[in-house]
């Protein structure tokens, strides 16, 4: 018997899915799958996961929504069995399944003996990515990113624009009205990337208690570590986020915060999965092969004001947009006091190599790089010679 009050909280569930008429980009996507496969959305807290799980759970009759953040059965796969075998229910929308215990089990048993389509959202890429269990054949996993730039304007002024590839950037095949925006791009950066800015303003705030959420629930949710670790983990996020971004790989957080390479691997490793941190491998010759730690935007404002976290922020945002479109990208890395630009994506046969930076960045880095297509992304709206504006790598598609 399955307890009215989670009928009563589906009801609610897709009554508010209905009530969002805008769907992330990702919805299509969704939509358009096919198969028995199930369907996991990561993401991080706070991008969108629960109100698009909502809104795909309110086009069904046949569907039903459950969050297992307040779920306190322990029999998932009865529970699922009951909805298909006394109330016809075909599609299941499970939130946050990274709650649960043991949840990957339940999933296998669910795809083995049922004829259910399962959807779920978790915000740790961690507790599926390294699960226990062959779940490969059985799930596709998409991952939801925060607002690309160009989905950010759709959701705030109602404006739809064509997505760029860095091959567009590069040879100016873009429409005038990209270009019509660079006012917004500021908001965007200092935290309007996050669909809860939407209706609420006090983001840095909201993202505070993101953050504390990660540490005190996710992380321990998905990985064995002593309470002291945690304490260690909140000191690595603040000593990245008020250091410069050169420089910080393994080898600095153990020599700086007094903690082995071993445990700065694995920090790192846990923070990236929990959409925190970002590593990037370099590629060069004679280099220390650790990757440069980056951080999603803007955690940094947590901890420095916008004006000093700027030159932090563009490289993070640089990262970020590369990755969540899926690029090849590594950053350049020389001897010691040789200039290079900062990062190299590959694709296609093409190599790109891109600096990253405000106004007063030259064409010293590219010394020596006849060979290599180049792309000086700038804090404005120059696009003389190589120089593009940075806010055109959120036009990217991410999907």
């Amino acid at each position: 018997m399955i307890n009215k009050r989670l009928f009563e909280l589906d009801q609610l569930a897709k009554e508010a899915g209905k009530k969002q008429i805008k769907t992330r980009f990702l919805y299509g996507a969704l939509q358009a799958e096919t198969g028995r496969h199930f369907i996991g959305i990561i993401g991080p807290r706070g991008a969108g996961k629960t109100v698009l799980l909502k809104q795909l759970a309110s086009k069904g009759k046949d569907s039903f929504y459950l969050s297992l953040d307040t779920f306190k059965e322990e029999d998932l796969f009865g529970i699922a069995k009951t909805l298909q075998d006394q109330y016809g229910i075909q599609q299941l929308f499970l939130d946050e399944v990274h709650f649960f215990k043991e949840f990957d089990s339940h999933i296998k048993q669910i795809y083995d003996f049922l004829h259910l389509r399962v959807y779920f959202t978790s915000s740790v890429a961690l507790a599926m990515i390294e699960s226990s269990y062959d779940l490969s054949r059985r799930i596709k996993l998409f991952f939801l990113n925060p607002f690309s730039f160009r989905e950010y304007l759709f959701f705030t002024q109602n404006i739809l624009l064509p997505p760029l590839n860095l091959s567009d950037i590069l040879e100016r095949r873009w429409e005038k009205e990209h270009m019509r925006y660079p006012h917004a791009f500021e908001n965007y950066l200092k935290g309007g990337l996050h669909p809860f800015s939407l209706e609420e303003p006090d983001i840095l705030s909201l993202l505070s208690n993101i953050l504390q959420r990660i540490l005190r629930e996710d992380i321990p949710t998905v990985a064995r570590l002593h309470l002291d670790e945690l304490a260690s983990i909140e000191k690595l996020i603040t000593f990245i986020a008020k250091s410069p971004v050169e420089g910080i790989n393994y080898s600095s957080l153990s020599n700086n915060l007094g903690i082995t390479k071993y445990k700065a691997e694995q920090y790192v490793n846990l923070l990236e999965k929990a959409f925190v941190l970002m590593s990037l491998m370099p590629v060069g010759t004679n280099v220390l092969r650790e990757p440069k730690v980056l951080m999603y935007l803007p955690f940094r404002l947590l901890y420095k004001e916008y004006s000093e976290a700027i030159g932090a922020l563009r490289e993070d945002f640089t990262v970020q947009m590369l990755k969540a479109s899926h690029q090849k990208v590594t950053y350049l890395k020389s001897n010691r006091g040789a200039k290079t630009p900062d990062f190299l994506v590959q694709q296609e046969g093409k190599k790109i190599i891109l600096e990253v930076g405000g106004k007063g960045k030259g064409m010293q880095q590219f010394k020596g790089m006849d060979k290599f297509e180049k792309l000086r992304f700038v804090h404005d709206e120059t696009t003389e010679g190589n120089k593009r504006p940075l806010f055109l790598l959120g036009f990217l598609e991410p999907y």
